[in-house]
């Protein structure tokens, strides 16, 4: 845990200078248009796709205040994982974990995230140190729909099958604490419901509590660890 309370993951790679600032914006779809008797109205959408953006600094020596969980690593450590990122073209989750100075948890950002593109400056009052502007985008799960087209007797009908995602079929298999789960549902502050937070969809993390017999009997972590809230029983797939 860095000591300002703030860890920055990209993927599984925790940043080891937490950056000074977090842009996110909450893009809308909604339009605006005018009606003859009504004037103008705003037409509601679902939103865009959301965009994060911040700096972070990338230190070429060790620190006293930045975190290495596994020992030091240099500047191109980080450049190869982020290049890695963008050219791999695949999602990865982006997480900001907020604790007070007390220990105690605070929310927590979750986003699974496509790496859109990064900005490395050097800087003589930096020394040798690096700065790395990095702007993400929100990916969303997609699947596609199967037509069958059947002739009979001169009719023409289409059956239209929406392909289900494997993550949203229930699992036999009994959740346990430590079990590996798909989540698609809703996080809460506690296990009867409360604090309804962010919604979680096809995302893969651990159970590292049961509440037996409550509404969400479920805690979930990421699977590094880190609290996420709890969720209904018909929320988890069990991988």
């Amino acid at each position: 845990m860095s000591k300002n309370g703030y860890d920055f993951y990209l993927d599984k790679c925790l940043l080891p200078i937490t950056p000074q600032k977090l842009q996110i914006k909450i893009n809308s779809a909604n339009s605006t248009v005018t009606l003859i008797n009504e004037g103008e109205v705003n037409l509601l959408k679902n939103t865009k796709l959301t965009d994060i953006e911040f700096e972070c600094e990338i230190p070429q020596v060790k620190y006293p205040f930045a975190v290495y969980p596994n020992g030091f690593k240099g500047a191109s450590y980080y450049l190869d994982y982020f290049e890695n990122l963008k050219t791999d073209k695949k999602p990865f989750q982006f997480i900001v974990s907020r604790s007070m100075p007390t220990g105690k948890s605070l929310f927590s950002t979750n986003i699974k995230v496509s790496m859109e593109s990064y900005t490395i400056t050097e800087q003589a009052k930096n020394g040798f140190d690096l700065t790395v502007k990095i702007k993400l985008k929100q990916y969303r799960e997609y699947g596609t729909k199967t037509a069958t087209i059947k002739t009979e007797s001169g009719k023409t009908s289409a059956n239209v099958q929406n392909k289900r995602a494997d993550s949203t079929v229930q699992s036999s298999k009994p959740a346990t604490i430590g079990c590996d789960v798909i989540v698609n549902g809703r996080l809460h502050g506690n296990s009867y419901g409360e604090a309804p937070g962010q919604m979680r969809t096809d995302y893969r993390g651990k159970i590292n509590f049961i509440n037996p017999g409550s509404s969400h009997p479920y805690h979930i972590t990421t699977p590094d660890g880190l609290w996420q809230g709890w969720v209904t029983a018909d929320s988890v797939k069990v991988v």
